[in-house]
């Protein structure tokens, strides 16, 4: 099979890379820079394509198989070659509006039935400064979202979770001064929710256009801070732990519902409901956000529990079958290795690339990311200090590893001992509790309320 696969943020170098080995045809576009620059990830590994234009003039009738990586940019363009019925795996401009407009995935949660959390839409800061000034109360906070189909919700740098008032008033003065967050909120705006506390939670599945819903439910649990125990700067997903499964009950109640919506949409690629269930309200949830898209790094979590070729079931999902091999209830833990100045790379531009990548690359465990290949990498071999080609980082978003187990322990244990088996100059950051920190409290109380069922440390 030929297959293309569209990069906005040159994630995908992994996934190139095990459907090559699977004898698949593998062409790769990754999408420059912010500041218009070439990624050199892949670089001497993979054959990638030097021009967009021969992108659409060339390997779009060429393949197969047509994958997207994302839902922030070509998704207008390739919609062009969806109606025509190009194989197509991944969400189109519409489908992407339910997570980039954050005010409109909430209204089609509400519209499926789903309830949701208060929230209110702003497009300037001056508004939400008396919305917040207006609902003070004692113990609640609020949550910022950036909305709409900008710079700034691409990258959520305004997203913030407030303990009060007081500091949410601050966060917004802040940005109301910052000319680009000004900006954005004109633009595309952005969502106060109310704040909850309960137990963090996820569930996604793959629903692919005309099949519908493909293989098991997929539960996860994000950890998206830069350090242990959930603190610093909020990088998305620095690690997650997941788990495929036959019955999930937050998927009857977040995903089933949203089955006419897909199947309207005539949606292809993965669906996932991040939200809270509250224990102390008898396993009450709230949906928080909706992702339409690949996630990164768990998308290296489900391909570690996927058995058999890595993409031939996506294009059996467009053709009307069904053959998804997923492992049931296998824990899988992922960690993402970086190097500084991540997550501030893209603002500081300091020069990342050309850095060696030392120890035995396990591809099982070892699934690359920003990297390409040296000619001459300074090297000791025994007693003798050599120049040989090897690996060396293309960027700060170096590696993912991901373990696999019976239990969360065992998954824990495989994944981390493949993060000590990769070195490289002044050492990689990673977390050490992926799977751990907030989830061993709380994992009694989602199991006491129906959720997590046989998931155990």
């Amino acid at each position: 099979m030929r297959v293309l696969i569209i990069d906005c943020e040159g994630t995908a170098l992994d996934l190139a890379l095990r459907t090559r080995t699977a004898g698949h045809q593998v062409r790769w576009w990754v999408r420059p820079r912010r500041d218009g620059q070439r990624r050199c990830c892949g670089d001497g590994i993979i054959e990638r394509i030097g021009d967009f234009v021969e992108v659409q003039r060339k390997w779009l009738d060429w393949a197969d198989l047509v994958i997207e990586t994302d839902n922030v940019a070509y998704t207008e363009m390739l919609d062009q070659y969806r109606a025509r019925g190009y194989p197509i795996f991944g969400p189109s401009h519409e489908a992407a509006q339910l997570e980039i407009d954050r005010a409109s995935g909430q209204r089609a949660l509400r519209a499926a039935g789903i309830p949701i959390l208060p929230a209110q839409e702003f497009h300037d800061y001056d508004a939400a400064l008396d919305y917040v000034r207006a609902h003070v109360k004692k113990g609640r906070g609020f949550v910022s979202k950036p909305s709409g189909n900008s710079r700034v919700s691409e990258d959520k740098s305004n997203s913030y979770v407030s303990d009060d008032a007081g500091d949410m008033q601050y966060m917004l003065q802040r940005w109301k001064e910052n000319p680009k967050y000004r900006a954005s909120a004109r633009d595309g705006g952005f969502i106060l929710q109310d704040k909850v506390s309960g137990c963090e939670m996820a569930v996604g599945g793959w629903y692919v256009h005309p099949t519908g819903w493909v293989g098991p439910w997929c539960e996860n649990w994000e950890y998206k801070k830069l350090m242990d125990g959930d603190l610093g700067v909020n990088v998305g997903e620095q690690g997650t732990l997941a788990r495929y499964v036959e019955r999930s009950k937050l998927a009857k109640l977040w995903l089933e519902p949203l089955t006419p919506l897909l199947k309207r949409l005539q949606y292809t690629g993965y669906v996932d409901v991040n939200g809270a269930v509250q224990a102390c309200c008898g396993g009450k949830t709230w949906p928080f956000e909706l992702t339409v898209r690949l996630g990164w790094p768990i998308t290296h979590n489900q391909v570690a529990l996927h058995q058999g070729d890595p993409v031939q079931w996506m294009k059996d999902g467009l053709e009307g079958r069904d053959t998804l091999n997923a492992q049931i209830n296998l824990c899988s833990v992922s960690v993402v290795i970086s190097i500084p100045d991540y997550p501030y790379g893209r603002f500081t531009q300091k020069e990342v690339c050309g850095i060696p990548i030392y120890g035995g690359i396990d591809r099982d465990r070892h699934h690359l990311c920003e990297v390409q290949l040296a000619e001459q990498v300074p090297t000791q071999v025994g007693d003798r200090l050599t120049h040989i080609p090897g690996l060396v980082s293309a960027g700060d978003y170096i590696a993912v590893a991901v373990g696999v187990g019976s239990t969360i322990t065992a998954a824990r244990q495989s994944a981390y001992a493949a993060v000590r088996a990769l070195r490289m100059p002044n050492n990689p950051q990673y977390r050490l509790d992926i799977g751990r920190a907030r989830l061993v409290d709380q994992l009694k109380d989602l199991q006491d309320h129906g959720f997590a069922t046989g998931l155990s440390y």
